[in-house]
């Protein structure tokens, strides 16, 4: 646990994997099955739509992803995004977990750049991610 916080260590070691080695593009995390714990459900590297397909449409997820675009001018830009993926099909204790964890674990990840709330994958269309990025 990090500082008190439900949060397995192996989810800030993901993190930081992903921040500073660039081998990691993605990093799901999901609540434990007693919903007092985020642990880490994948780490890798996903395409967008990839990334889409692994977000299940009755269960929360926080993913923290390394977005790859272009400006407006062409300039190649990355940004750290943190998803908060609470789909309205997920059950109610669940959602309340879920929110109930998102903002210390906001605090926790310190160094993303973008944070997106999502409750239906339109919310994170290439373009609704780019958007706040750039």
């Amino acid at each position: 646990m990090s500082d008190g916080i439900p949060v397995e260590d192996g989810c800030i070691e993901a993190f930081h994997e992903l921040k500073s080695k660039r081998h990691v593009n993605t990093v799901i995390y999901r609540l434990s099955d007693n919903l007092e714990t985020v642990i880490p459900d994948f780490k890798g590297n996903l395409t967008h739509d990839e990334l889409l397909q692994a977000l299940p449409a009755a269960e929360t997820r926080f993913v923290v992803y390394d977005l790859v675009f272009a400006t407006a001018d062409g300039a190649r830009k990355e940004k750290i995004v943190l998803i908060s993926w609470c789909p309205e099909a997920a059950e109610i204790e669940q959602r309340t977990a879920h929110s109930t964890i998102r903002d210390p674990l906001r605090n926790l990840l310190d160094g993303f750049q973008v944070y997106v709330q999502a409750t239906d994958l339109s919310d994170l269309e290439y373009e609704e991610l780019v958007s706040p990025a750039s």
